[in-house]
């Protein structure tokens, strides 16, 4: 049997226009919030193009970036602890080779003020620093005998104090090669007593063979024939 076309059209027009009115209104509601829930999305997006570029470069850190920036901090650091020793081993090259200090000497002012190198620096500059340090013994050795005019034991006393700091084979070359006259020292010494507290040449030679001066008997014996000379 042959539809009935004015029957569709008539359906057709029904759903067209027909609809009751609450469900137009409720169509045409749902049809404005999809736009408008679009026309946001579409915005945002933009926005965060704008503002932040491609989105597709923002991605996690790989593991190769992290590494990469760990090892330029390490980079920095290890910058930083070279010229901290770099300098370290500066001023030790200046106390070793123009002062004439001992090498412990030498680590205990740099740990110190004015200097306040790390320990790790100090050590590292005691190290490598080029340094004679019998001949630093011997210089000073020939200080001590020319400006107080010491014995040989108050020399060697002197020189492995904690205050100089040579070791005892140090000391023992600086002696061994030391051109002092001791006779001549002991006789300096008589002289500052004798002038100084009007000491008698018995009390004078007593406190020239005393441990506090460290002279023998026979380098006092010759300060007291030769102190009125």
């Amino acid at each position: 049997m042959p539809e009935d076309k004015n029957q569709n059209q008539h359906t057709f027009k029904y759903y067209e226009n027909d609809l009751p009115p609450e469900e137009k209104s409720h169509t045409a509601r749902n049809f404005v919030i999809i736009v408008v829930a679009i026309l946001i999305i579409g915005s945002l997006f933009e926005a965060f193009r704008l503002i932040y570029g491609n989105p597709n470069n923002f991605r996690p850190a790989t593991q190769s970036q992290s590494a990469n920036s760990s090892q330029n901090q390490n980079g920095a650091q290890q910058s930083d602890v070279s010229a901290d020793y770099t300098n370290a081993l500066n001023k030790a090259d200046m106390y070793a080779n123009v002062y004439y200090l001992s090498k412990q000497r030498i680590y205990d002012q740099l740990t110190s003020e004015p200097d306040r190198f790390r320990s790790e620096a100090a050590q590292y500059a005691v190290d490598n620093v080029n340094a004679d340090y019998n001949a630093n013994a011997l210089v000073k050795a020939q200080e001590y005998s020319e400006d107080e005019h010491l014995s040989r034991q108050r020399l060697i006393t002197q020189l492995t104090s904690k205050y100089e700091g040579f070791t005892e084979d140090e000391t023992q070359y600086a002696i061994d090669n030391l051109n002092a006259d001791y006779n001549a020292n002991a006789l300096a010494k008589a002289k500052e007593y004798q002038s100084q507290f009007d000491w008698s040449p018995d009390q004078i030679h007593d406190r020239l063979t005393s441990d506090f001066e460290g002279f023998t008997s026979d380098e006092a014996d010759y300060a007291i024939a030769h102190l009125n000379d």
